[in-house]
């Protein structure tokens, strides 16, 4: 079976001319290294020899072989490490930070999600690998930053949605059932500090081809979730007054929120007085549209506490279907609360092509989610996560370094590879 980790675009790809040295692992740094892949980097991806990233081994789930039986990759691993090349190296041993220092020069970008201070032990921190190649881009992800009284404290997206406010403004109300706060469903903060990072290495890859100048980026997961609550944080910072949790309603409009049908959840988001009048004349309560209780926004917003559960039970006897339908057809804004099965059915998931098959050497196929990334003129490589630690080892040492056979084998004994 053909190598499914070699990129082969068809049309010249974005970033095909630059090197990444990924030292990061599990997802904030390889999030940010995929999204380099996908535009085409040469990605080299150093792992701990004999277990890799954490992430090859967080499942079930995995992805399974012909005959349904779960092979050894972990979904999670698949979904953070597209495109790249695995390199087995123990950093912790001298030949193999000399190995790390020799790839760095050879290399445009270094990542890392170490512990502060942690590499400049093995002479692989940026004042170090700034010595060897003075024009490099070096990204450090951690949880806290650089500096600060909590710079040596480890950071998890989890925490750090606490600590960074998000759960205080996710989760249902405290007044009602199942209030009170609640973190996300995706490791959002994480993801984000992966996109964050994405976009200061192609800041400071612009900066350097300008000036010939490299330069150090200090990306923290608390100051992402910080800069993520958006205007939330702003209105705090402009008011004064800490804003709360409102679960799938809205603080300032009424109905924008989730109500329950008969087989299942829909989004209505009346967002002026005439979608809620055609919203409830389409529930056949025009009742409610001539109540001088909710005759503006600003009226239902006050007595929400009276009309939600009056919408509620206009809604629950319709399927969603037929609220959508109905709804779409007078210009309400309504949507359905699907499942993952039910996103990966839709059809303009499907239009768009956003799953695909790839050839897997041990499962034959797994399937994949494409880059959103659309260029027209540099298109987004699609490539697998290595599915094996550290194959393409003897490649790298081989064509980025210049080793023989014979030096890669003698590492290979020394137990550095």
């Amino acid at each position: 079976m053909a190598d499914s980790t070699k990129k082969t675009p068809a049309a010249p790809t974005a970033l095909g001319h630059l090197r990444v040295l990924d030292l990061s692992r599990v997802l904030a740094g390889p999030w940010c290294s995929q999204n380099l892949a996908d535009l085409g980097a040469d990605v080299i991806k150093i792992e701990r020899p004999g277990s890799g990233d954490d992430t090859r081994a967080w499942g079930p789930p995995y992805a399974k072989d012909a005959d349904g039986n779960d092979t050894s990759e972990a979904a999670y691993y698949l979904a953070a490490n597209r495109g790249k090349r695995s390199v087995t190296i123990d950093i912790a041993s001298a030949e193999g930070q000399a190995l790390v220092r020799e790839l760095a020069r050879h290399s445009d970008v270094v990542l890392e999600n170490f512990k502060v201070g942690h590499l400049q032990r093995y002479g692989l921190d940026y004042a170090a690998l700034k010595e060897i190649k003075p024009d490099l881009v070096y990204c450090s992800v951690t949880g806290f930053g650089q500096d600060g009284p909590y710079a040596h404290r480890p950071g998890y997206d989890f925490l750090i949605q606490g600590m960074g406010g998000m759960m205080s403004v996710t989760g249902e109300r405290d007044d009602l059932p199942g209030g009170g706060p609640q973190k996300t469903g995706v490791a959002l903060t994480d993801v984000m500090t992966g996109m964050y990072a994405t976009i200061a290495v192609l800041a400071a890859l612009s900066h350097r081809d300008r000036t010939g100048e490299g330069q150090h980026i200090d990306m923290a997961l608390l100051d992402v979730q910080v800069a993520m609550l958006a205007n939330m944080g702003s209105n705090y910072l402009n008011s004064g007054k800490a804003p709360k949790r409102w679960g799938n309603a809205h603080a300032n409009i009424v109905p924008y929120q989730t109500f329950a049908c008969a087989d299942g959840h829909i989004i209505v988001a009346a967002g002026n007085d005439s979608q809620y009048q055609k919203f409830v004349e389409v529930g056949q309560r025009p009742d409610l549209a001539g109540d001088a209780r909710f005759a503006s926004n600003p009226l239902r917003v006050a007595h929400r506490d009276v009309l939600v559960p009056l919408l509620a039970e206009m809604v629950k006897g319709r399927t969603r279907a037929q609220w959508i339908d109905a709804l779409e057809a007078v210009g309400v804004p309504c949507g359905p609360i699907n499942d993952i099965a039910d996103v990966f059915a839709n059809p303009q998931v499907r239009a768009r092509g956003l799953a695909f098959d790839m050839p897997h050497p041990s499962a034959g196929k797994v399937k994949l989610v494409r880059s959103p990334m659309r260029l027209s003129a540099t298109p987004t490589c699609t490539a697998l996560a290595p599915p094996l630690l550290g194959q393409h080892t003897d490649a790298v040492l081989r064509e980025v370094l210049g080793h023989s056979a014979e030096r890669i084998a003698a590492l290979r004994a020394q137990g550095v590879l």
